[in-house]
């Protein structure tokens, strides 16, 4: 009857943390997402995406927010979970009832390690996954709002290799005195210039219908120039200046894990690779290995930290400064996560010591509550 009874106020207890934290990451994702989404406009305003890129751009974007302030909620969840059940006196009611706070730490370790796993999903699969998909709309985007990108009287060179100046806009997507200077060629720079033009933008053409004018060929050697009365200019293939090369953080788990344990610590050269497996990648490729796989365990300290809350009750003078220390060691470990991360790159030492270091703290914040706990009762 008693295993019953631990296994419901259990229950009860993380069922209202669990409650309490969807709440905020629920929260401040939104928040998160929607200012980093106002930051994303430029999409539309300046490299001339289309809103439904811009859309799925942002969306995409959510599962990595969610996962940068995952640790920092759940530590605050905890944190106030312990703290509320201190002040409405259950946590009394629960050492009455027979509940060891050993236990009570115990399943919170438990409990810790759903939070753990959800966090290597995140980062191994789910943010590398929308990362890469992102990149993907970005690449293969038209420029949609080309329309919007000309202005009067300014050279406008968003688009890649392409410098527009018009002197003259229109309502109706026509313009008058165009200067148009295409270094797409590596060996040849296309001059246009024309008294009018009329730009089309549409599903099936996206072009700039120019009328009398003059087109200056220039390369290597020499210069050839002549007069049109109307000629169409293709605006189709080119694309904005966004970026489009894959960071590596928007790379598949399993082939960085590859690349890391064959190529650079096993030295077998048939794993390299230009752009994603060579001698330069392998600063950033250990930061973004720790970051998934290692980062997580983390979340063991943080609520190993919280646990020490159980060990000053809400009668004990000094309880709100016992409070605000553990709050600020909560938040060193927070620090301390991501400063380790930063530093694996400097050298071998240091990615040693940021993939011992959370294994270690672990190891001495639960010796060290054990034996308060034990002192304590």
């Amino acid at each position: 009857m008693i295993n019953y009874n631990k296994k419901l106020i259990f229950k009860k207890f993380f069922l209202n943390n669990t409650y309490f934290f969807l709440v905020c990451i629920a929260s401040l994702s939104t928040i998160v997402w929607v200012i980093q989404a106002v930051n994303f406009l430029d999409f539309v305003t300046e490299d001339g995406h289309g809103l439904g890129i811009y859309f799925k751009y942002t969306l995409l974007n959510l599962p990595k927010i969610i996962s940068r302030l995952m640790p920092f909620i759940f530590f605050v969840a905890v944190f106030h979970t312990i703290n509320k059940s201190e002040d409405s006196n259950e946590l009394k009611i629960f050492w009455i009832n027979g509940i060891d706070k050993k236990e009570f730490a115990n399943a919170f370790l438990k409990y810790s390690i759903i939070y753990l796993v959800i966090q290597i999903i995140l980062n191994s699969l789910i943010v590398p996954l929308s990362q890469n998909k992102a990149r993907t709309y970005i690449q293969s985007s038209s420029i949609d709002f080309f329309p919007s990108l000309i202005n009067e009287k300014k050279f406008i060179d968003t688009v890649d290799k392409l410098t527009i100046y018009v002197e003259e806009k229109g309502s109706n997507n026509d313009y008058k005195n165009i200067f148009l200077k295409d270094s797409k060629n590596k060996d040849s720079i296309k001059i246009i210039q024309a008294e009018k033009g009329l730009l089309i933008n549409n599903d099936d053409e996206r072009s700039l219908k120019l009328f009398n004018g003059k087109i200056i060929n220039i390369n290597k050697q020499n210069i050839n120039a002549f007069d049109f009365k109307t000629t169409m200019f293709d605006l189709s293939s080119y694309l904005t200046k966004s970026i489009t090369d894959f960071k590596i953080q928007e790379k598949d788990s399993f082939k960085l894990m590859n690349c890391f344990i064959n190529f650079h610590m096993l030295g077998k050269i048939s794993y390299y690779h230009i752009l994603d497996c060579n001698k330069e990648s392998l600063n950033v490729l250990q930061q973004e290995l720790l970051k998934r796989l290692i980062k997580p365990f983390y979340y063991i300290s943080l609520v190993l930290s919280a646990c020490f809350l159980f060990l000053f009750s809400k009668e004990n003078f000094n309880q709100k400064y016992f409070r605000s220390i553990i709050f600020f060691i909560g938040t060193v470990i927070l620090v301390m996560s991501e400063l380790s991360i930063s530093l694996a790159s400097k050298s071998l030492l240091y990615f040693q010591l940021a993939v011992i270091l959370p294994f270690l703290l672990i190891a001495i914040q639960y010796i060290y509550l054990h034996k308060k706990i034990y002192h304590y009762q």
